[in-house]
């Protein structure tokens, strides 16, 4: 399988350079280098991989290539102002991190990390529902920043004490992925030995030895493995649900016996809305009339999300499909966007196209694989970086004045 589309000038592999050092980085791409070089293929896999032919990939990020920001000069950009103001909390910047399943196979206690670098870049951190670590202690680090993500299960009381652990820890908001009512066609982890995060990554290496076998070459990654004990991560916000004393492989077993949720309707929807009392968001929608039943349910925003392209191949990108979303519900909720995002340009590019806020996943885990807490303050430095020299370049300098008006259109100015 290939890697993603995005390829840009400054590809450390390009270079030769491989022993980059953390501190070498310049954009993500380079920490997607390092995050290769550290992870054993069928870990590097699950991160970078899509499903099916992966051409929802390279449509991710095509669609922010398809728009170019328009530079106004003469403009005062001595102060430049990228805070942003979402459900009542202002943020530091206009982006924040997305869930991403798994992140203690990458990195021991990623998710731990993750939360703390957006307490302390204050930006928001959507912890996933196939989290390793807990609720409680993200939520301890990092307070109204972080997040939880819900993978609803079938079982209606563990979706209750779920969302009551989210309100009780005190996280900012509750954001319901509604994209996963069936498990898709991941031809990569298929491939390296295991059908999908449920099934347990380990596992997988004791069926394949030539698995075993490659992630031997990647001795950082192996030493930290070992001395955490080996074996397949737990899911803690799984296993107070299973069974007393389930191993962690168990815990994997029993989670993918209850979920996923596919009779999940939108009178689910409201009943979560009646259990939590902050911001409800929901994500993975798609289509403008989705998002109307969500604003018609009380839902405060819309993560305007296909996945990462890791649900449907032939779904159209997430940016591509903004603006119809926009449209349909105006500023009667809050919209965020993710899936593609790799430059600060592209977040500005989302902001003038009618977003309100975006966010990344696996530009922070690159950054987690690669360094740790500090790859992941790295990454969050970059994307920070590239949105203030951007502001400045296209004069603008404060995002409450993006809109169409710093995207070039063909037609310009008839459409002014």
């Amino acid at each position: 399988m290939r890697d993603p589309v995005w390829n840009p000038a400054g590809l450390a592999e390009r270079q030769g350079e491989r022993d980059m050092k953390l501190k070498d980085a310049i954009n993500i791409e380079d920490l997607h280098w390092m995050a290769k070089r550290r992870l054993p293929k069928i870990a590097f896999d699950f991160i970078e991989g899509g499903l099916e032919d992966e051409h929802g990939l390279e449509r991710n990020t095509s669609a922010f290539q398809k728009h170019q920001l328009l530079p106004r000069y003469l403009v005062d950009v001595s102060k430049r102002d990228q805070t942003k103001t979402i459900f009542g909390q202002t943020f530091s910047s206009p982006f924040g991190i997305s869930p991403t399943g798994g992140a203690g196979l990458f990195r021991y206690r990623a998710d731990l990390m993750l939360a703390e670098a957006a307490r302390d870049a204050n930006i928001p951190y959507i912890m996933s529902g196939a989290s390793n670590d807990a609720i409680e202690a993200a939520a301890k680090i990092a307070g109204k920043n972080h997040w939880y993500q819900l993978y609803a299960a079938r079982n209606p009381e563990i979706n209750a004490d779920l969302i009551r652990r989210t309100a009780d820890a005190g996280s900012g908001a509750l954001v319901l992925t509604v994209d996963t009512p069936v498990s898709s066609k991941r031809e990569r982890n298929i491939r390296n030995g295991f059908a999908n995060i449920r099934g347990g990554l380990f596992q997988a290496f004791s069926l394949k030895p030539a698995i075993l076998a490659e992630a031997l070459t990647h001795p950082g990654w192996i030493v930290e493995y070992l001395k955490r004990g080996g074996g397949t991560p737990m899911l803690q916000n799984w296993q107070p649900y299973a069974p007393r004393g389930a191993s962690a492989e168990e815990v994997y077993k029993f989670t993918s016996s209850v979920r996923p949720f596919n009779a999940q309707t939108w009178r689910d929807l409201e009943t979560y809305r009646k259990l939590f009392p902050r911001a409800l968001i929901v994500k993975g929608i798609m289509d403008p009339r989705d998002a109307l039943r969500a604003l018609d349910a009380g839902c405060d925003g819309i993560l305007v999300s296909n996945h990462g392209a890791r649900q449907l191949d032939q779904a159209p990108g997430s940016l591509d499909v903004l603006p119809a979303i926009k449209a349909a519900v105006g500023d009667r909720m809050t919209l965020l966007l993710d899936s593609g995002v790799r430059r600060g340009a592209d977040i500005l590019i989302a902001l003038c196209l009618g977003a309100d806020f975006c966010f990344m996943g696996r530009p922070t885990l690159y950054g987690a694989a690669a360094g740790g807490l500090a790859g992941v303050k790295k990454a969050v430095d970059i994307f920070r970086g590239e949105i203030d020299l951007v502001m400045g370049q296209i004069g603008c300098p404060s995002l409450d004045q993006l809109g169409p008006d710093f995207l070039w259109t063909e037609d310009w100015p008839r459409n002014r």
